[in-house]
């Protein structure tokens, strides 16, 4: 009888993990850490602090960690980012896209300045860190990529039409990116969370009212924490999802 295994470890692998100050981005770090990858953490220059003390909680864990500042919408910043990876620790295995922002505001009322805020960091630095790392996978011939979109790219709610068409982007590169690197042994998939307890959220759930209207609406009743998003990636990273790719993990408590 054949033996079934649904192990979870990651030991031996190098992860990517992109805006990793907080939220979903620190939860995916720390728990890629507690599988046993060695994880590479980044954002934005302005949360240099933040995310040396994430750093320091992933090597608690005892394994290695270098935190890098970098703008993921400039493909500069990714190129020198890559290089340092590489220098040290020769490959990378596991890259996760977490950087985002939300704007929200009514089409007719969203401004280009605004539009382009949003697109270049939920879009156009999402393709870019894929296409880096990418290009080193595929010369590995191994390699997986998960990107978090949003449920709201599933939905249509008023006011978030831009945000909306930011995260459908992101699930349209991923599924290319399923297409095109498959042959070379590479999966790439997407997570679509709901509503998740971050920064970002935060004018919702600290908000009595406006967090009991949120979870009218989420059939079990509950916002989720940044670690149920974490649980879902490490399934995406692990073997256990060794032939899932191209597709897209809604986790949002089954509200769309």
């Amino acid at each position: 009888m054949d033996t079934l295994d649904f192990s979870v470890s990651l030991k031996g692998k190098v992860a990517i993990v992109t805006g990793a100050k907080g939220g979903i981005g620190r939860a995916v770090a720390l728990l890629l850490a507690s599988s046993g990858a060695d994880v590479v953490i980044t954002d934005i220059h302005a949360a240099a602090s933040q995310i040396e003390t994430v750093a320091e909680k992933i090597r608690d864990r005892g394994v290695r960690c270098v935190s890098i500042t970098a703008d993921i919408t400039r493909k500069n910043d990714l190129d020198q980012l890559l290089g340092d990876v590489l220098n040290e620790f020769g490959s990378v295995d596991l890259l996760v896209n977490v950087a985002g922002v939300y704007l929200s505001n009514p089409l007719l009322d969203f401004d280009e300045e605004r539009w382009n805020t949003l697109f270049d960091v939920n879009l156009k630095g999402v393709f870019l860190a894929c296409q880096s790392v990418a290009k080193i996978m595929v010369q590995q011939e191994s390699g997986c990529i998960i990107n978090i979109s949003s449920d709201s790219a599933l939905d249509v709610a008023e006011g978030d039409g831009p945000y909306s068409a930011s995260k459908s982007g992101v699930i349209a590169i991923t599924r290319h990116l399923s297409k095109e690197l498959g042959k070379f042994n590479v999966r790439a998939n997407a997570i679509a969370p709901g509503w998740v307890k971050t920064e970002m959220t935060e004018f919702v759930w600290r908000d009595p009212q406006l967090l009991k209207e949120a979870e009218a609406q989420i059939p079990l009743g509950y916002i989720a924490e940044p670690r149920d998003i974490a649980n879902v990636a490490l399934f995406l990273a692990s073997e256990a999802s060794r032939y899932v790719t191209g597709q897209v993990i809604v986790a949002n408590g089954g509200r769309v």
